[in-house]
């Protein structure tokens, strides 16, 4: 008999209690695989890495989901969708899967649960880093440090009150060798506008460099995106991605107060670039998007 749990639409504290479960689950066998000596991995078709834990975790959740979710759908990274619902849980086991083979903690597993189009929950939790960020259609978006502990409160995010891409702080990934040539404009049009961009480069250079640091490197998250809803970029253009990249995310992002969509404005997670920012500066950025689009 499969254990149903209650309450289970729109994001409700049963959908947050499960995600919760769900990713104590993803920690526990990610730290056993990042604590073994000589992680195992194989290169993917786009060449990326995946690793056993990769698996593991998108088929430990997937089982879970179904006991506890068995009307819902199901869509991981590594193994692709299962089912067909409005609700659909959207998971990457490992984001970061080269940062977790260097050893790095800048790496988490990204949860998120959609209805329909609207991402209603999303959940990020970073074994290494000692941190998980989560939030839920209109209550908030949280953060707490792990091993996660009743008796003190989570911490309540919000981003920046940046105004003015001229006076921002933005992150910009990947670098420009793994870019094409519209992708290098637009960053590099962004670049000479914002005050500073992370990482620094010039966005026009293809050549390879020796090292590129992610732009969560060293930041205590372990997503760009976090970033923004922690304060510490005002903006973060994502240029070449799945939906269990982003979809975590929306929610977490737009309930610190921020604003999320791809190039052209729209908000479905279903798409190859994501933008999230201060909605002051959200529309600043696309409209230097559009007239790049227009002009390469």
């Amino acid at each position: 008999m499969t254990n149903v749990e209650p309450g289970h639409t729109h994001g409700t504290p049963a959908d947050l209690k499960l995600a919760h479960r769900l990713a104590d689950h993803a920690d526990a066998i990610a730290a056993r695989h990042f604590t073994a000596d000589g992680i195992a991995w194989q290169a993917k078709a786009d060449g990326s890495p995946v690793t056993a834990a990769d698996r593991e975790i998108e088929q430990a959740i997937r089982i879970l989901v179904d006991q506890a979710r068995p009307g819902d759908a199901f869509l991981g990274e590594e193994f692709g969708a299962h089912g067909h619902a409005r609700r659909r849980w959207i998971v990457d086991a490992i984001d970061g899967t080269a940062s977790f083979l260097a050893g790095e903690p800048e790496w988490g597993t990204l949860i998120a649960l959609a209805d329909g189009d609207t991402v209603e929950l999303g959940m990020v939790t970073s074994h290494a880093c000692g941190r998980r960020w989560w939030a839920a259609s209109g209550s908030g978006s949280w953060n707490t440090n792990l091993p996660t502990n009743p008796a003190t409160p989570p911490t309540h995010l919000t981003v920046t009150a940046a105004t003015d891409l001229h006076n921002a702080a933005i992150g910009i990934w990947p670098p420009p060798a793994r870019l094409n040539p519209r992708g290098r404009t637009l960053a590099a049009n962004l670049a000479a506008q914002a005050r500073t961009t992370r990482p620094t480069l010039d966005w026009y250079d293809t050549t390879p460099p020796a090292t590129v640091r992610k732009p969560s490197t060293g930041s205590g998250t372990c997503h760009g995106a976090l970033l923004v809803a922690t304060g510490q970029l005002d903006a973060f253009l994502l240029l070449g991605a799945g939906p269990w990249d982003i979809a975590a995310l929306i929610p977490i992002v737009e309930e610190a107060g921020g604003a999320y969509s791809d190039l052209s404005d729209q908000q479905t997670g279903d798409t190859r670039t994501a933008l999230f920012s201060t909605p002051a500066i959200h529309h600043q950025i696309l409209d230097i998007a559009a007239r790049t689009s227009r002009t390469t």
